[in-house]
């Protein structure tokens, strides 16, 4: 989920932004140490929103830069567990998909990509045998978040599953929701031609 949060730093405002005024040299120093973050606690940063206040300058002896107290709104995707997620499949291996969530990828084991018997095939094509869905690079997704893991900063983990109802590719979510309304139709057709047999 995409979160707006608030957060106070001293900032570092080195040298060679102090041709800036301090707005503009303390969100470039903002952007610089933050954008990209990825952090267990606020996810990965995405932007520096906004710079709601900022303090009073200091200088540290024997630093050249100056540290400003600063507020500000950081725009930052964090995965939560059961959060059911849009993307795109980015890579196939014989293991599993890769899917991108926006700013980060996530990974759906094969047995998770579909509620069948999966094979995968040197064209990076994942196919069920007896459903025949097949799930290729480029296809749009929709899938569930089934495990966060942070452990790791630079190459955080998040499992996804697509076995549930209203999960998968998105033309296999559509396959199964058309045939809901088809059965009604018939049955209202059935009932007319009844009708016009007993006037008769």
């Amino acid at each position: 989920m995409f979160y707006k949060t608030e957060v106070r730093d001293h900032i570092r405002v080195p040298p060679r932004f102090f041709e800036f005024d301090v707005n503009e040299a303390v969100l470039k120093a903002v952007k610089q140490k933050y954008d990209g973050l990825i952090d267990p606690n606020l996810g990965v940063i995405i932007d520096v929103a906004n710079i709601k206040a900022i303090g009073e300058g200091i200088i540290i002896p024997g630093d050249g830069a100056s540290y400003y107290d600063t507020t500000f709104e950081l725009l930052a995707f964090q995965p939560e567990l059961q959060e059911i997620i849009p993307g795109k499949i980015k890579d196939i291996a014989d293991f599993g998909a890769f899917i991108t969530l926006g700013p980060i990828d996530g990974m759906i084991h094969i047995s998770q990509t579909m509620d069948d018997f999966v094979s995968f095939a040197k064209d990076k094509t994942l196919s069920g045998r007896d459903s025949k869905r097949t799930l290729r690079v480029g296809d749009l997704c929709r899938a569930r978040v089934i495990a966060v893991s942070f452990k790791d900063v630079t190459n955080p983990k998040i499992g996804l599953t697509m076995r549930q109802p209203g999960l998968g590719k998105l033309e296999w979510i559509a396959a199964e929701e058309a045939p809901v309304a088809a059965p009604k139709e018939e049955k209202k057709a059935e009932k007319k031609t009844e009708k016009k047999k007993v006037k008769a």
